[in-house]
């Protein structure tokens, strides 16, 4: 009988028509498999409900990290909050699914071998992923005359913050404390929506696009806080990075014009614990030929 697995997925992005086939094949292999969804399930409240819904049917634990497009404010949503608000209504509709979110306490995997906790972080960006020698100012200015703009820009509020960096700063200022509460011998896997490290940005096509990935203050997590990996999505690139001898892993499905050019949505869950085969970029490049 297999053992239990730590699955992961990300952008799903479900209001696609083409991706919703996709989510009935997100099944566990066990009774007791866990399921993380790094973000980007949807955009409305409704259809982020009726997916998520449907995952916590299915396995043991569903565990989930909002990304940009959960965040988004789109002017026919049913829920018209806005920055915090929308984020705090967001977990309370998880809590509501049973669905735990980056402010429930960090649940702990146990296997055969060991005990891992799970931490699911919501740290958003902070235009700190740029060119160096550059501002943010600077980098959003080129960005905006290479008309490479995250539509955050448009759909993503920050109240009752003053900028997205100074929300940034403020869930980093807010999580900081849990991670350091994590007892010193248990090892973690960290979950977000965007990479905690910049060097997975450094393969975007179009690296403008890299200031809406994250933030350099989350850039050691993975060694302060003993990741055995580290889970992401949001760059649709689904490969495996090594740094500093820990996996991070980028589980995107993605839109459908971007698995189609690899031929299909292939499996969508990938094993976290126990490890499955590191991917390749190289292997992903000759999908897509």
């Amino acid at each position: 009988m297999a053992a239990p697995a730590l699955l992961a997925t990300s952008d799903l992005h479900v209001s696609h028509r083409d991706n919703r086939p996709v989510l009935d094949t997100i099944r566990p292999h066990t009774d007791e498999d866990w399921l993380i969804v790094a973000g980007d399930v949807a955009e409305k409240t409704d259809t982020i409900r009726w997916a998520l819904e449907l995952l916590r049917e299915r396995f043991a634990k569903v565990i989930w990290v909002p990304g940009n497009h959960e965040l988004w404010t789109p002017a026919d949503d049913e829920v018209p909050a806005r920055g915090v608000e929308r984020y705090e209504h967001l977990v309370r509709m998880c809590r509501e699914l049973d669905v735990t979110t980056p402010e429930d306490p960090y649940p702990v995997w146990r296997d055969a071998e060991r005990e891992v906790v799970i931490a699911p972080l919501f740290v958003l960006y902070d235009y700190s992923f740029r060119a160096p020698g550059t501002t943010a100012e600077e980098a959003l200015a080129h960005a905006h005359e290479t008309r490479v703009v995250c539509t955050d820009e448009v759909l993503l509020h920050h109240d009752p913050h003053d900028s997205r960096t100074a929300w940034c700063h403020d869930r980093v200022r807010r999580t900081l404390p849990r991670l350091e509460a994590i007892p010193a011998d248990l090892p973690t896997v960290l979950v977000s929506h965007w990479p905690l490290h910049p060097a997975p940005t450094g393969r975007l096509h179009y690296p403008q696009f890299g200031i809406w990935c994250g933030t350099e203050l989350t850039a050691d997590w993975h060694l302060r806080f003993r990741a055995l990996a580290e889970v992401h999505g949001h760059l649709h690139i689904p490969v495996t990075d090594r740094i500093d001898g820990v996996p991070f892993e980028e589980v995107s499905l993605g839109y459908p014009r971007e698995w189609r050019r690899r031929g299909g949505p292939g499996n969508p869950l990938h094993s976290i614990l126990p490890p499955a085969d590191e991917r390749t970029f190289e292997e992903l490049v000759r999908a897509h030929r």
